[in-house]
């Protein structure tokens, strides 16, 4: 698949990534599932960081690896939060509509790409955040790709 852009660029680069992170956000402040995980809001540092997890997901610059501490950082910003079910199901619904709020592109191929990660991310997440969890400890970021269907070409 290397005569494909990868799905950050497809997206629209880092600032896309910025786009989507902040409008995901700016709907979690006003959330009443979802809120209580971010008392006095969600500050710009947390945003940032977490478009530079999406950004090297996607196939971005490893920037959250090389500056901000890889899987283990985000493994342990999940730890025993106790994320349920219903929260799990939220952030996904939510990002999927920052998604549209930031332009994303809607082709089905990037869509289909991008859901894929939110379900497998969000619940690793939910798992990894119980009492009882016995996550990976170490793991690299992961690396999402096309899948099965390559990018939309008209």
């Amino acid at each position: 698949m290397g005569d494909y852009p990868t799905l950050y660029e497809w997206a629209g680069g880092r600032d896309a990534f910025d786009r989507m992170i902040n409008a995901f956000y700016d709907r979690v402040e006003k959330d009443e599932l979802l809120s209580s995980f971010f008392p006095g809001g969600v500050h710009e540092e947390h945003r940032r960081n977490v478009a530079t997890w999406w950004s090297e997901v996607f196939g971005g610059p490893a920037e959250y690896t090389e500056q901000l501490g890889s899987y283990e950082r985000m493994l342990g910003k999940h730890r025993l939060l106790g994320i349920t079910d219903a929260q799990r199901f939220r952030f996904a619904s939510l990002m999927s509509l920052a998604a549209d709020d930031a332009g994303l592109p809607s082709d089905p191929e990037f869509r289909s790409a991008l859901v894929a990660y939110l379900e497998w991310g969000t619940r690793l997440a939910l798992g990894n955040s119980q009492p009882d969890a016995k996550p990976v400890e170490r793991a690299p970021v992961p690396r999402w790709g096309w899948g099965e269907a390559p990018p939309y070409q008209p």
